[in-house]
This record gives C-alpha cells, sequence and structure tokens, in this order.
C-alpha cells in the first residue's frame, strides 16, 4: 500500500486523511524589508530566516545552525540585531527589517562592510554577513568600544576560519573612521 502526506491507513485497514494537512492556515505579514514594503502569505511556524531566503531570496543571511547560537542569520530589526533563524515571521508584522544586502546605499558598501574588506575579517565567508550585522550593532551601541568589548559583543557569532583576529580589526578599522584603501 501506498501512503502520500495526505493519508495514512490505521490499523483497521481505514484510510483517514492527515490532520496537518486538512487544516492547512496561513496568514498574511506586511513589513518593511531594506527599505522597501512586503506582504507575504505565511504558514504560521515559517521563521523569519525562511521568509528572508525562500520567499524574499535575498540569501545573504545565511543559516548555520538553526538554534540561535552561531549568529548567521543575524539581521536588523527596527534597527536591532536579531538573530532571524529563532524567530517567527509574524512576529516581524510591521516591523523594519535590514538584511545584509541592505546595509549598502546606491552601490557603495557600508563602512563596516568594506572594513571587513579592508582588513579581510573573513575566510569563508559563511559568517560574515552575521558578523558584520552583529558588528554595525555593537558599534551603535558603544562607540568607543576596546577590544575587550569587541569580542564581547561578538561572542554570540561564531566563526570557525578566522581566529576573530581579523574580524576585531575590521571593527576597529571601522571604529576608526579610517578609509579603506582595497578597490
Amino acid at each position: 500500500m501506498h501512503l502520500d502526506n495526505a493519508s495514512a491507513s490505521g490499523a483497521s485497514g481505514r484510510v483517514t486523511q492527515n490532520p496537518w494537512r486538512r487544516h492547512q492556515v496561513s496568514i498574511a505579514i506586511s513589513l518593511t524589508v531594506n527599505g522597501k514594503a512586503v506582504q507575504a502569505t505565511v504558514d504560521p511556524r515559517t521563521l523569519l530566516v525562511q521568509l528572508i531566503r525562500e520567499q524574499l531570496q535575498l540569501t545573504g543571511t545565511h543559516v548555520g545552525c538553526d538554534t540561535a547560537q552561531c549568529g548567521a542569520c543575524t539581521v536588523h530589526m527596527n534597527g536591532r540585531a536579531v538573530k532571524s533563524c529563532s524567530m517567527l515571521a509574524a512576529q516581524a508584522q510591521g516591523a523594519s527589517i535590514t538584511t545584509i544586502e541592505g546595509l549598502s546605499q546606491d552601490g557603495t558598501l557600508h563602512p563596516m562592510q568594506a572594513a571587513f574588506r579592508e582588513c579581510h575579517g573573513l575566510q569563508c565567508g559563511y559568517c560574515t554577513p552575521g558578523m558584520v550585522m552583529s558588528a554595525v550593532q555593537l558599534l551603535a551601541d558603544n562607540p568607543k568600544a576596546s577590544e575587550t568589548e569587541i569580542r564581547e559583543g561578538l561572542e554570540g557569532n561564531i566563526c570557525r576560519c578566522t581566529g576573530y583576529h581579523n574580524i576585531v580589526k575590521a571593527v576597529q578599522f571601522c571604529q576608526s573612521g579610517k578609509q579603506p584603501t582595497a578597490a
């Protein structure tokens, strides 16, 4: 006997409809993403990171751990860094979301993005979008952060490649207001 997602056979041989398929619910949400109004219909269980990546096709926001431990999914919601894998899309109703794609303006990198490039604050690059988003928030909250405060402020972001030294240098470079020399 072949079973599909819409039906299941009990011990009596009677075919019953899967209750999850019978009562599919979707909700409409409205939010602003990178300055543009967005309306979407989502399953109530949809995570914000899924909406961003799968529906909006903004794939700079990465999924690393699905448990809010690595920080690869960090975006800004209403001006605050949040881990989008730990929030439902519905929780962003009416919010303003900025992803890594929204940091640059008119083709010009955000100073933190330019600093990461200048100081080679990346290796494989997987953690970089979340690291940049967290670093922007860090300096917004503490513009004169010491090296120790920078390291502590980025604790919620995991990088498996760099050893963090160049990431910290990039944050300090951005903090200094210096202009990058890299093209």
